[in-house]
């Protein structure tokens, strides 16, 4: 495999993690299964990308649709994120890494609320990597809910219409401070965001492999970021308009 170049790559990945039920599925096992081996390509993504010095990662943990999945499934999804989150503390601490969270999650359960909360407190410090689970998130519903609070700000004399634009509006958003994704990943080979950082991603490269999330690891990851570090990342120029930073820096001798 060719080798990574440090410098090229991605800030932020984000990952919609797809498949653990098809996996289940194709070895006569429950989807239950499928999740639990799932939590062991989440470890493994989470540490290539701490080895590798990528800043921030996002994981579509759970969307706001999968809340209509049946309840037992729901209840051991809930049960396999408060265990992660207090199996995961000490490694998070160890290599500095910080917990967030994007999403509505006033919907989760009261007890992993309160283990999720305790891990952002206690790794809030942390400065080497950001790791972010969308938990009960849900793309449109990010936005209107940024709409509501630009028109409160509104109806209070904060905010004034004239004021909103797209950089005013993005601060509403959960992911104000956030850089937006560079790279975004989906296993098991479904061509769809399905409702993931609608706003965020307008110019985010996209990578789809067939691989289902519980066998994509180490080497399935740096397969991802070596195909991205060979595109060209334009946001609406030509080839010809885009100043490499070399370049830029021979410009401004």
């Amino acid at each position: 495999m060719e080798r990574l170049n440090p410098d090229k790559l991605p800030q932020h990945v984000a990952i919609i993690m797809d498949g653990n039920g098809r996996w289940a599925k194709k070895r006569n096992l429950n989807r239950i299964a499928g999740h639990q081996k799932g939590i062991e390509s989440v470890r493994d993504v989470v540490r290539t990308s701490r080895e590798l010095g990528i800043k921030w990662l996002t994981l579509y943990a759970f969307s706001e649709e999968n809340w209509r999945r049946p309840k037992y499934e729901i209840d051991t999804l809930m049960d396999l994120l408060n265990r992660y989150l207090k199996g995961e503390l000490k490694e998070m601490l160890d290599n500095g890494i910080r917990l967030a969270c994007i999403g509505q999650t006033e919907k989760l359960p009261q007890e992993v609320q309160r283990t999720l909360w305790q891990t952002i407190e206690k790794t809030a410090h942390n400065k080497e990597m950001t790791l972010i689970l969308a938990l009960s998130y849900g793309g449109r519903q990010e936005i209107v809910q940024a709409v509501k609070n630009m028109l409160e700000d509104i109806e209070k004399g904060k905010l004034t219409v004239r004021q909103i634009t797209e950089e005013r509006l993005s601060k509403y958003l959960y992911t104000a401070g956030i850089p937006y994704p560079d790279l975004l990943i989906r296993t098991s080979g479904e061509y769809r965001i399905s409702n993931f950082l609608l706003w965020q991603m307008a110019y985010t490269e996209i990578f789809i492999t067939p691989t289902l999330w519980p066998d994509f690891r180490r080497e399935r990851y740096l397969e991802a970021l070596l195909d991205y570090q060979k595109r060209e990342r334009r946001f609406g120029y030509t080839g010809e308009q885009i100043i490499h930073p070399k370049q830029e820096k021979t410009q401004h001798k």
